[in-house]
């Protein structure tokens, strides 16, 4: 069966297809639209560029599993007052053009989806077939599917936290002797009020106090935690209760009033204090939490998803403090990977837990975008503005590197999620601490973290922490860890104030030339880490199209580019 997979939530909207248990493509639709946390609106681009990638057209699908989020007016039936209503607004030119459908089930007190959903009007207009069937997914229920499906594990606790979506800012799933069990979180809790508790949103506030951008900078304050001191957290930690019940509550009756405490408790008071006071108030809460489900459930192991899990600080928190054998975190862990859990979903509604099971997997990569191997060198040589070299790109390029020089590796299909991996990386020496700084004036970014380092599976124990707990989480940059303290002066541009780095394990295999060109720089030079930063410029989304590669080299943000084929400088 042929699933595509749409997730049009408010904002980090995204597509996936799957050919059954095999996931072809996953595309974020600000990859392609250029607009960094894209939402609100049916992802189309995403749709076409997963369909495309698929080998399929639209007429192909056999299935589509929607996330809760935003349609057009036209593919709603309200109730009649409503529709008088929107026939009253059309009128005076005020009609809003698309709705949140969560928020019209939650108003009503109706769980099923498709009472407000038109499903033959949309197949009708967008060129589907007319017996496609359409399937609507719990939010947090997609954030754990997409979670627990990359495992190999028989027993887990599923732990997702976010901001709000179904109307919860949490959920807990355990897996137990081929049982599947939620604790809370999927739609028995969708339509009744819920206090606003969640950790998520108030980090997004406490980022807003510090003049960013909300729902978009809160990783800013993960870097700046370790430079202050937690001096408002009792009184943020004064927002939220932690019942007998395993769950955060908190007293607010919208998430304005939450906004308004928050930003009141920080005013005033230095960046740092913000960001270390708000960091331990989240990690303090969630750890407690985690540790009773974890008791609750007896598991020893433990998959996480949902966008405060992007937090690298509390990932790590959590597997170095939990009782438990190994941790997991969806590379994808935010609203972008919603996709892949819908479609995860439709597939265990098709063939029930047992089986569904038994097809999981551990995740090797998550190379899910576009592959632009067979256009990117002629687009590169296309303009008099660039030079190409001539030999072996992995020689040149880190020739290049070892001269103190910052590169872009752009090859094969791009990566999903927040994450580059290497196939849309910036990669550099980690051994110049400056490097930080001119790199991220270069990019015009303002980043405290440093730059994360990317290491070959082989070298990865003698220069971080890893451990059987961490080691599959570190494989996708989803965890800091120690740094060993031999190593932390001679490779500087990648170790924080506190210690660690967000590192990213290689196996050579799944990208030849990401692993040829650090494995020489590591022979040449003895230190077997390179920076790998994102191939972008300050809010502007990960590189995707050859065209956005070849700007930035003439723009002058890398000093060079290799492709599987050769490297290429600004002439």
């Amino acid at each position: 069966m042929r699933i595509l997979a749409i997730h049009s939530g408010v904002h980090d909207s995204s597509a996936a297809a799957f050919n059954d248990y095999e996931l072809l493509a996953a595309v974020q639709q600000e990859r392609l639209i250029r607009h960094k946390g894209w939402g609100a609106e049916v992802p189309w681009l995403a749709i076409d560029e997963v369909l495309r990638t698929a080998g399929w057209i639209r007429t192909d699908v056999d299935a589509i599993a929607f996330v809760r989020g935003y349609f057009p007016t036209q593919y709603y039936r309200f109730p009649l007052i409503n529709e008088l209503h929107y026939v009253w607004q059309r009128q005076f030119g005020r009609e809003r053009t698309k709705r949140d459908i969560a928020d019209l089930c939650r108003r009503f007190g109706i769980e099923d989806t498709l009472t407000f959903f038109r499903p033959d009007r949309f197949l009708a207009d967008n060129g589907f077939r007319a017996d496609v069937p359409v399937r609507f997914v719990n939010h947090h229920e997609a954030h754990a599917l997409a979670a627990l499906f990359f495992t190999d594990w028989d027993d887990a606790l599923i732990y997702t936290s976010d901001g709000v979506g179904d109307n919860v800012s949490y959920s807990m799933r355990a897996l137990k002797e081929g049982k599947l069990e939620c604790f809370y979180g999927d739609d028995r809790w969708f339509l009744p009020p819920v206090p606003c508790a969640g950790l998520a949103y108030a980090y997004a506030f406490a980022t807003e106090a510090c003049g960013f951008r909300r729902l978009r900078h809160e990783g800013k304050l993960t870097g700046l935690a370790a430079y202050g001191q937690p001096t408002l957290a009792p009184q943020l930690a004064d927002c939220f209760t932690f019942g007998k019940d395993g769950l955060i509550t908190a007293p607010f009756k919208t998430w304005d009033e939450m906004g308004d405490r928050v930003k009141a408790i920080c005013r005033g008071h230095p960046r740092e204090t913000i960001a270390a006071s708000i960091q331990k108030v989240v990690e303090d809460l969630t750890a407690q939490s985690v540790h009773y489900w974890l008791k609750q459930t007896g598991a020893r192991r433990l998959t996480l998803a949902g966008g405060l899990f992007a937090n690298v600080r509390l990932n790590r928190l959590l597997a170095e403090t939990m009782p438990i054998d190994e941790i997991f975190i969806l590379p994808p862990m935010g609203d972008d990977g919603l996709s892949v859990g819908a479609g995860l979903a439709a597939l265990l509604a098709r063939d029930g837990l047992a089986s569904w099971l038994s097809k999981r997997r551990r995740l090797d990569n998550v190379y899910l975008g576009q592959n632009y191997d067979d256009r990117i060198d002629a687009c590169l040589a296309q303009t008099t503005a660039v030079r190409k070299h001539d030999g072996s790109p992995v020689e040149i390029a880190t020739d290049m590197v070892r001269q103190g020089k910052a590169g872009a590796v752009y090859t094969g299909r791009m990566e999903f999620g927040p994450r580059a991996l290497g196939a849309r990386s910036i990669i550099a020496s980690p051994s110049d601490a400056t490097i930080n700084d001119t790199l991220n004036k270069r990019l015009e970014r303002s980043e405290f973290m440093p730059f994360a380092p990317y290491v070959l599976e082989e070298d990865a124990e003698r220069v971080f922490d890893i451990t059987p707990v961490n080691r599959y989480a570190a494989h996708f940059m989803t965890i800091t860890c120690g740094v060993r303290p031999e190593w932390r002066e001679r490779i500087p541009a990648v170790v924080h104030v506190d210690g660690t780095a967000r590192p990213q394990i290689l196996r050579e295999s799944e990208n030849p030339l990401f692993g040829g060109i650090l494995r020489r720089f590591r022979d040449a030079t003895g230190l077997p880490v390179l920076i790998n930063t994102s191939f972008n410029v300050h809010e502007e989304p990960i590189v995707n199209r050859p065209q956005e590669c070849r700007k930035a080299l003439v723009d002058g943000r890398v000093d060079f580019v290799v492709t599987n084929r050769a490297v290429y400088t600004k002439d």
